[in-house]
């Protein structure tokens, strides 16, 4: 397969386009005509007849679209062995697998170690095979040197289309080059598309459970992680083509609704005829948390109020949703801010689950009796701590609900995949969960889980991030702080002098929301990390405002040359690529780990890998740019030529750090 087979298809592929453009202004021209003229000069027989033609070229069109993507798809068969294949890693893995399963057919699962060259000077990847797989040998009898085993791999290699060439260096290390054929189809392909294709994985439905806020307290920055990382995995589970369903398990149950309905009738006897103002929940849980720990009359009372709410009576349960729709209304106020989408399912939901849950359990015999308790183990009996499924006094906890939710999830909502988003320190918690779970039988071993657990959030002075007296920092004061800081760095950069109060308030937002979810989500989960609103805001490193500042600066390229997307993705049918100089080509290499990327996080659910890639993007761009000129001017600031190569390359890179964002929860704007 060579270039003039792509470049015939680019050119199908142009024809075809303009085709659809014609037809497209076809259709507006019948559409104007209908608007227009119906009421009053065309005969009921021709509008129809308009309308008929209309709905005939909007099938051409769609016709005409699939009919571009299938040849797309065939030529990417013939090229790359499937429509599918986009994972250089996993192609490359593939291709050493078959060569060292034929050059060692007795080896039973040898060792195949691909990666990302460090040093161009090795080549694009590398295949470390040879050095473990000389070691395997040398334990079973057979005495070989590293470097033999790498020549003798390289011998059995079948030929790729993405491999230009193939060098064994130092003690066994096999350096893999990579063609510019590849990467320029590949990168035409985004092009064409506007959009960054997502690499094949097996569909499976997901259930993210996440954020998760107790109703009556307001969010603070102890949910920030939750919410921002349960976000990001979300978004890109659902790039990838899983059926997610986003849940926040609120704590909406429980002790707590007794001592706060207790607390709502002495200090508004009229709440079932007159809406109490009660706008300050924290407040109001405060005054009835502290009369539940001083007052033993005032205690009793909550816990019949319990009963009365665990048996659905109408005063109480009135009450009850009345202080969830004040928490719910206050809880969607971040979420709107921070542009979270996620279905409520709190623990109520699951209160005749769990009455199901536990009489299942018992007549299975799982449960022990543990002083009052009714306790489950997992499926290494006395290891960890068991779960407590009925307390003493006969009512359930948090492990009865988690059991009640993970059967509903996998039985009801037929899920195949369960990640829940919680801080680290719940990890044995929900290690014990799965273990007890599999012991119900509940889950199977396809099903898969994943605690994705997080470090705490630390002040400067390396505590726990808490305000100046001591309490919890709420989130909504903390999304204050942000746009107010956003808004100080950009009248710095005297950019409230040139962007309209409009883009101002958008360029604020962004920074604001963008650097305060970037800096979470640029630091490993799996550790603390300190929250600084001057590092978050800094222009410079690995932070969102450079990254955004980055983005923007890409885009003001094609403006500046006054050429528009449509217009570039129309000159991608004619024009390749430039990948000839060391800097376009390090550029569309980096692009082109986007997939690999991509595949790395869905398994580990760490996004600060992602966010490391659109650091890298950003920093390679820069060094192609700085070398490699696309738009050239004479003194007077005219632009005298437009290497459209290089703009192709920077579209490209602009479409891959937006879909990088998009991932992300960040939402660039055109200038800041």
């Amino acid at each position: 397969m060579s270039m003039m087979d792509i470049k015939m298809f680019h050119e199908r592929a142009a024809a075809a386009e303009r085709e659809i453009l014609n037809l497209k202004q076809q259709i507006e021209s019948l559409q104007r005509n209908i608007m227009s003229d119906a009421p009053n000069n065309v005969t009921k027989e021709e509008f129809e007849k308009l309308q008929q033609e209309n709905t005939k070229l909007t099938h051409r069109i769609a016709i005409l679209r699939r009919t571009v993507e299938e040849q797309k798809n065939r030529l990417a068969s013939k090229l790359f062995g499937s429509p599918d294949v986009i994972s250089i890693n996993d192609t490359l893995s593939e291709l050493f697998r078959k060569a060292i399963n034929t050059a060692y057919p007795n080896i039973t699962d040898p060792p195949v170690v691909v990666t990302v060259s460090s040093n161009p000077k090795f080549g694009d990847y590398q295949c470390n095979s040879a050095m473990p797989l000389a070691h395997q040998l040398s334990n079973s009898g057979t005495k070989v040197i590293p470097r033999n085993v790498a020549n003798e791999i390289m011998s059995k290699l079948e030929t790729s289309p993405l491999v230009d060439k193939y060098e064994i260096a130092g003690a066994g290390y096999i350096n893999i080059y990579l063609k510019r054929d590849f990467g320029q189809f590949v990168l035409s392909n985004w092009l064409m598309a506007g959009d960054v294709p997502p690499p094949y994985v097996k569909k499976k439905r997901v259930i993210v459970d996440f954020s998760s806020p107790n109703i009556a307290k307001e969010m603070h920055v102890g949910h920030l992680r939750s919410t921002i990382i349960g976000d990001s995995i979300s978004r890109l589970l659902e790039y990838l083509g899983h059926n997610v369903l986003r849940l926040n398990h609120i704590g909406d149950w429980g002790t707590q609704f007794g001592m706060l309905i207790a607390h709502l009738q002495d200090k508004f006897p009229d709440y079932l005829t007159n809406v109490p103002p009660i706008q300050d929940l924290q407040t109001f849980y405060k005054e009835s948390k502290t009369r539940f720990d001083e007052d033993e009359e005032f205690k009793k009372r909550a816990y019949e109020c319990v009963i009365k709410l665990q048996a659905f009576e109408p005063d109480i349960t009135k009450a009850w949703k009345m202080i969830c729709d004040i928490s719910r209304k206050e809880f969607e106020k971040v979420y709107t801010r921070l542009d979270i989408k996620v279905t409520e399912r709190g623990e109520s939901f699951y209160q005749k689950y769990m009455e199901a849950i536990v009489k299942e359990l018992e007549s299975r015999n799982l449960l022990e009796e543990d002083n009052g308790r009714k306790i489950m183990w997992g499926e290494q009996h006395g290891s960890g701590v068991p779960l407590t499924i009925v307390k003493s006094d006969g009512g359930f906890t948090y492990d009865t609900s988690d059991m009640a939710c993970i059967k509903h999830r996998i039985e009801i909502e037929r899920a195949d995949w369960l990640i829940y988003v919680t801080d680290a320190g719940q990890s044995l918690h929900f290690q014990m969960l799965e273990s007890c779970a599999k012991r119900a039988g509940i889950l199977k071993s396809f099903h898969r889980v994943d605690h994705v657990g997080f470090g705490v959030v630390l002040g400067e002075d390396k505590k726990k991030f808490k305000t100046r007296s001591g309490d919890t920092v709420k989130l909504s004061e903390l999304l204050d702080e942000g746009l107010k800081r956003a808004l100080q760095k950009l009248k710095e950069k005297e950019r409230d002098k040139v962007l309209s109060e409009e883009e101002l308030k958008m360029a604020q937002e962004s920074v604001a929301y963008g650097c305060i979810k970037y800096a979470d989500l640029v630091h490993n989960r799996n550790h603390e990390y300190v929250f600084s609103f001057d590092k978050m805001l800094d222009d410079r490193g690995n932070t969102a405002v450079y990254l955004l500042y980055a983005l923007t600066r890409i885009r003001s390229i094609a403006r500046t040359a006054n050429i528009t997307k449509n217009e570039l993705r129309q000159h991608v049918h004619n024009t390749p690529i430039s990948l000839e100089h060391e800097k376009e080509w390090k550029l569309a290499k980096t692009l082109l780990k986007f997939p690999d990327v991509i595949l790395g996080v869905s398994e580990d659910l760490c996004l600060h890998t992602l966010c490391d890639f659109c650091y890298e993007i950003a920093c390679t761009f820069t060094e192609f740019y700085d070398k490699c000129y696309c738009i050239e001017k004479n003194q007077a600031g005219e632009i005298v030529k437009i290497n459209m190569g290089r703009l192709l390359l920077t579209e490209v890179t602009a479409i891959v750090l937006e879909k990088c964002f998009s991932l992300l929860g960040l939402k660039p704007v055109k200038q800041m």
